[in-house]
């Protein structure tokens, strides 16, 4: 790379993040409450339930930060910059999370399956 050149995720690209087709992942506002998801991210399995999709009220429970069932708001996904597919939840991107008025950001999501 030459000196004053930036190498930026493709994803981070206005142009693609607007054309992309949105298949490899979830919109929580479009399924139905009290639906559990297991997600799966780089260091943690999150056990995600659905409590009302159109505002992102879930309750959480996986990895260090959330033991136990906690009540949280999904903003979406992202790539941990300014762009958000709110209320998502995408292979390859982060969840960007509210719990208690604090933020937290996941490490990539590597697999979404919706629990039975």
């Amino acid at each position: 790379m030459k000196q004053g050149q930036y190498s930026v995720p493709a994803a981070a690209i206005l142009s693609n993040w607007c054309e992309d087709p949105w298949t490899n992942g979830v919109q929580i506002d479009l399924r139905e409450d009290m639906e559990k998801l297991a997600v799966r991210t780089r260091n943690t399995l999150y056990e995600i339930t659905i409590i009302e999709g159109p505002t992102g009220e879930i309750l959480i429970r996986g990895g260090h930060y959330f033991p136990e069932l906690t009540p949280a708001r999904l903003a979406g996904a992202t790539q941990g910059g300014s762009f958000c597919k709110m209320r998502g939840i995408y292979v390859g991107f982060r969840m960007e999370l509210t719990v208690q008025g604090r933020r937290f950001v996941t490490t990539p999501v590597e697999s979404i399956e919706i629990v039975p």
